[in-house]
C-alpha cells in the first residue's frame, strides 16, 4: 500500500535528515511514527504527501511512484490520502459542515453527493446534528474529530495524522485513537505520528522509530 525504499532526504543548510529509510505498510494497517524532536518525523510525512522529494530511493503509494510524479499529478495524488494536523486546521469562519465538505467541494462532487457524505463522516465521528456549528462552539475533541470526519470523507485508502492527539488529555485521546482503528477495520491504513509513547505502547500496533534519520525499529 505505501511502501518506502531506501528512502534518503537531504537539505544543503541542514544535512541528511533521512537515511535510507525502509518499511512497508499494507492495506487495513496501523503504524505509529516516533522518535525524537529532530529525528525526522515531520520530513517523512512531507514526502508522503509531496510537500518535498526525496533526494535518493523510492515512495510507492499504491503502486504510484511519489518521488518521481510529475507536478500536475501531485493534486490527485493527494486525493489517496486524508490529513489530520494537531491543532485541526479547521477553517473558523465556517461551519462544520463546510470544514468536512471541503475536500468533496475541491474535487468537483454535486451538492447531494456532498450532503450524504459530509452526513454520513459526521456520524462515524459521532458529530452528526453539530453540523450547523462553528468550530470554537466545539470542544478540543470535537475539533479533532471535525479534521478525522474531513480527512475521510473522500474516502481515502490512506490517513495521515500528524501529532493528532497533542493538544487532548489522555482520555480524549484514547477516544481519537478508537477511532482510527475503526477505520482500519474498514481496510483504510493509518500512519500516526506521536511523541505519546506511554498511549502508543498500549496499542497494539508496528511502532516505527526514527532516531537521527535512521529507522531504528520497525
Amino acid at each position: 500500500m505505501l511502501k518506502f525504499d531506501n528512502v534518503s532526504k537531504r537539505y544543503p543548510d541542514a544535512g541528511e535528515v533521512l537515511k535510507n529509510v525502509s518499511f512497508h505498510l499494507h492495506h487495513g494497517e496501523i503504524a505509529f511514527l516516533t522518535g525524537h524532536s529532530g529525528a525526522g518525523k515531520s520530513t517523512l510525512l512531507k514526502l508522503i504527501a509531496v510537500m518535498e522529494r526525496c533526494t535518493r530511493g523510492t515512495i510507492l503509494l499504491d503502486n504510484e511512484n511519489l518521488s518521481s510524479a510529475k507536478q500536475r499529478q501531485i493534486p490527485f495524488l493527494r486525493r489517496k490520502m486524508g490529513f489530520i494536523f494537531q491543532d485541526f486546521k479547521l477553517l473558523k469562519n465556517r461551519t462544520v459542515f463546510d470544514n468536512v465538505a471541503l475536500p468533496l467541494v475541491i474535487a468537483g462532487f454535486e451538492h447531494q453527493e456532498i450532503s450524504r457524505r459530509v452526513r454520513a463522516s459526521l456520524d462515524k465521528v459521532g458529530l452528526l446534528g453539530k453540523e450547523k456549528k462553528f468550530p470554537m462552539a466545539l470542544s478540543g475533541g470535537e475539533q479533532q474529530r471535525v479534521g478525522i470526519a474531513r480527512a475521510v470523507v473522500n474516502k481515502p485508502p490512506l490517513i495521515i495524522a500528524d501529532e493528532p492527539t497533542g493538544n487532548l488529555d489522555p482520555e480524549l485521546a484514547a477516544e481519537i485513537m478508537r477511532l482510527f482503528e475503526n477505520f482500519q477495520q474498514v481496510g483504510v491504513t493509518v500512519l500516526i505520528a506521536s511523541h505519546d509513547i506511554s498511549l502508543i505502547t498500549q496499542m497494539n500496533h508496528r511502532i516505527l522509530t526514527l532516531d537521527h534519520g535512521n529507522l531504528i525499529s520497525s
